[in-house]
């Protein structure tokens, strides 16, 4: 911020002179008759003149000058006058206001400048005329034409006709959500970025979630990647850590982004299909481009159907730098696990999840944070020199790798919790732009040829959809740090800058503003990597982007038998929607190199005459890994606390239940932080074998047991066989165990299990609570099987419940 002396103006008084604004005096003007005309022109003059030359154009030359640039050339003002666009700025209103606060960009500030509350309020036009009648178009007579006059109605049709702007190419359908990230301990050894220069800091963020493949109007619970977007409003600026729920990615480098995109879209020549990646021309892309098997592993794995978005990870999927106020640097991966552990949903429970509702994952998030159950994720990092870098059998810049916990382990480094939603979601969670571009000092990126692309690809995305170069004006993307720059004018401007000087260097505005310096600002790291690294610039990869497949092995083998049988029911899956012969088989054959027993799975279960051969390794012989197993790699390896809280659970009832041992379930439950709903045949009052008038909020037809992650099955000879006599019942309780979710059973609520073929072994399965005599702690061993996984044990291939 310049530093200037208290504003000096004139009193207000009518100036009697014209002064041109097209030449001036061949000498230094004085502040003659001291009017306010006379007096900017002296003080503009000492102003330019205190800055004789430019002092600062040496440093622009030379090594040492390139790797700690000097701080700008400033002067302090004789009077805020020179600075000023006009003298009249003296002269306010409650429209233009008055002079502007100096050194303050006043467009920056917390949302609340631009939150509307219409409570008690009047309709009014978009130029704030009241609005008399908002029911009938101005016509000539009650049956007459509608005038073109009508103003009222003419802007209204004209702002909804342009509500809606482009869609994101990817990542379209999105939920988001504000909150904070409080960091542990200052890293200031590591790393000079503002959240993490003192423990206990606290950040603002604004998160948005979402799926790739899909369109706006797509289905939360497609198999997909989904994306982790957290921008921090930072007191040094705002910082965009832009990643997935999948460490790795598809391809090496951003070349082949488009090809990706425009393979696992819908088709061109019918549209179809939508949000999904079971069609020929993704398999066909990727069945050529084997550096996509490690990341097919993750997509086919259970990771690409979360749970909900409160139970998934995010990476920020790159190498990235960390560098202190030294200008040291290490580098960095980035990692959110979430308190609540990593949780997914099955293959048939997705599917019927996203005809029941599509907006499952949006409407868990919302209704989590408008709960209280907020939630959490823990920010680690890997940290790890050149020199590790360097000895790993990898390379750190290749996308399509991760490197394993057990060679740098994750340091946890503070907490991220979202406890906020958006008041409007075109405002916030549509109109937030998120570029990998934006970072802070201490903060740096690595030469990722990935990373590079998107460096480029989100500014210019942004762009396009909000409408020119101002979209970071709009407030859900303006940082809390001051903006200072002699950017100016585009579409959509809302800053208002005083003064005449719109570039730097110069002596008209006294030097500002002007550059930081590298004591301040943001300095890349010189040498990203080595200097004997290469300094040709070439078009190609290092020789260790061509092992494909260890990684991949890697995965697979890391699994539980569980998991591995679901990444195998989605490949044979997906690939059964090929309709290409060829496409499939060379999957499989690309499978081959990864793990062998799922390649022959493979190609047994599509009905391949013969196992195709492998298809020839781009590096036959790569480096040796330093890990074969990675039990991080797992999605049980997370947990998560074994809390209950926002897990939805269904009490079935219907008239004739027994409701007092239902009740106290319900309330420890709630107690618990649980979601508990009454599901009976219909909405509505029923009465239960005590009498006591019992209200079921939804039915089983209109929240389907796949909504649930529990339920509990009542005692009470004539409610159950209400419930027995509707065959959404049967749905239910299958469902639910197919699911691995937990049953509390009460009763003759076992008829119920019986019914719907459900086997039962006391004391086999964990999760299948039938209460005998010990009815408190029948409960507690529910809730238990709540917090916990999934009893993937239940599951058989095909389905036998």
């Amino acid at each position: 911020m310049c530093r200037h002396e208290e504003i000096r103006v004139p009193n207000r008084r009518k100036t009697t002179r014209a002064t041109p604004t097209d030449s001036g005096p061949a000498g230094s003007p004085t502040a003659a008759n001291a009017d306010g005309i006379s007096q900017k022109a002296a003080d503009t003059q000492a102003l330019a003149a205190s800055i004789p030359f430019n002092t600062t154009k040496p440093q622009e030359h030379g090594l040492q000058n390139a790797l700690a640039p000097g701080e700008g050339d400033t002067v302090v003002a004789p009077s805020r006058l020179p600075s000023g666009s006009t003298l009249t700025e003296i002269n306010g209103n409650d429209k233009a206001g008055s002079v502007a606060v100096e050194g303050l960009n006043a467009s920056i500030d917390t949302l609340d400048r631009v939150r509307v509350d219409s409570a008690g309020r009047p309709l009014t036009t978009n130029q704030g005329t009241l609005i008399s009648d908002n029911q009938n178009s101005l016509k000539d007579g009650l049956r007459g034409p509608v005038l073109l006059e009508d103003f009222v109605l003419r802007e209204k049709i004209t702002h909804f006709d342009h509500e809606r702007i482009p869609e994101r190419i990817v990542h379209a359908r999105g939920s988001a959500a504000h909150g904070f990230f409080e960091c542990y301990d200052a890293l200031s050894d590591i790393t000079a970025a503002a959240p993490f220069q003192a423990a206990g800091k606290v950040t603002p963020v604004f998160v948005r979630f979402s799926t790739v493949a899909g369109e706006r109007g797509s289905k939360d619970t497609a198999r997909d990647v989904r994306g982790f977007a957290v921008k921090f409003y930072t007191d040094q600026g705002n910082w965009d850590l832009v990643g997935n729920n999948m460490p790795v990615f598809f391809i090496q480098d951003a070349m082949k982004f488009p090809d990706l995109i425009h393979a696992v879209k819908p088709e061109p020549h019918h549209g179809m299909p939508q949000a999904a990646s079971a069609h020929d021309t993704f398999w066909d892309f990727v069945s050529l481009m084997p550096e996509s098997t490690h990341m097919l592993m993750w997509q086919m794995s259970d990771r690409a159907i979360p749970r909900s978005y409160r139970t998934m990870q995010g990476f920020g999927v790159h190498t990235f730098r960390l560098v202190n106020a030294a200008g040291e640097s290490v580098f960095c991966k980035f990692h959110w696990n979430p308190t609540a552990g990593t949780h997914s949903l099955v293959w048939d429970e997705a599917v019927k999840i996203s005809g029941a509702d599509p907006d499952f994952h949006r409407r868990d998030l919302w209704e989590a944070i408008e709960a209280g159950a907020y939630p959490e994720w823990e920010l680690c990092l890997q940290v790890f020199t050149e020199d590790e870098a360097e000895r790993f059998s990898f390379d750190i810049l290749d996308a399509t790798k991760i490197i394993p916990e057990e060679l740098v382990p994750l340091r946890p480094v503070g907490r991220m919790v979202l406890n906020r939603n958006p008041d409007n979601f075109f405002a916030e969670t549509e109109q937030v732009a998120f570029c990998t571009s934006n970072v802070v000092p201490g903060i740096d990126f690595s030469n990722d040829p990935l990373l590079a692309g998107r460096i480029h690809s989100y500014v210019d995305t942004q762009l396009s959809r909000l409408g020119g170069p101002n979209f970071h004006e709009l407030p859900i993307n303006a940082p809390l740090a001051q903006v200072h720059n002699n950017q100016r004018d585009g579409m959509h401007r809302q800053a208002i800058p005083r003064g005449r000087v719109a570039y730097e260097p110069n002596s008209l505005g006294g030097g500002c503003p002007f550059q930081a310096g590298a004591a301040h600002g943001f300095v890349s790291v010189p040498a990203r990597l080595r200097a004997r690294e290469e300094q040709a610039k070439v078009r190609g990869k290092p020789e260790a982007f061509a092992d494909h497949y260890t990684q991949a092995t890697l995965f697979y083998d890391s699994q539980s038998p569980a998991e591995q049988a679901h990444i195998a029911a989605a490949f044979r899956f997906e690939l059964s929607k090929v309709t290409v012969p060829a496409v499939r088989e060379r999957v499989v054959a690309s499978l081959r190199n990864a793990s062998e027993s799922l390649a022959r799975q493979l190609a047994t279960e599509l009905g391949m005459p013969s196992l195709p051969d492998a298809l020839p390794k781009a590096l036959e012989q790569p480096a040796e890994p330093e890990v074969r197993l990675s039990p991080a790699l797992s999605l049980l390896a997370r947990p998560g606390d074994g809390a209950v809280t926002a897990r939805k659970v269904a009490v079935l009832v219907a008239a004739g239940v027994n409701w007092a041992p239902l009740a106290g379930v319900r309330d420890r439950l709630t107690q618990a932080g649980a979601v508990v709903r009454l599901v009976a045949p219909f909405i509505g009052l029923l009465r239960s074998a005590e009498g006591t008038e019992l209200d079921a909020e939804a039915s089983l037809e209109n929240e389907p047991g796949f909504l649930f992650d529990a339920i509990v099955l009542p005692d009470g000879q004539d409610g159950v066989d209400a419930l027995a006599a509707n065959a959404h019942t049967m749905d239910f309780v299958r469902d639910t165990y197919r699911h691995g979710k937990p049953l509390l059973v009460f009763g003759a609520g076992t008829g119920l299990l019986a019914a719907a073929g459900v086997p039962q072994q006391p004391g086999q399965d964990p999760a299948l609570v039938i209460v005998q005599d010990d009815a408190p702690g029948a409960v507690a061993a529910f809730m238990q099987a709540l917090g916990a996984p999934r009893r993937f044990e239940r599951e058989t291939d095909p389905p036998q419940v």
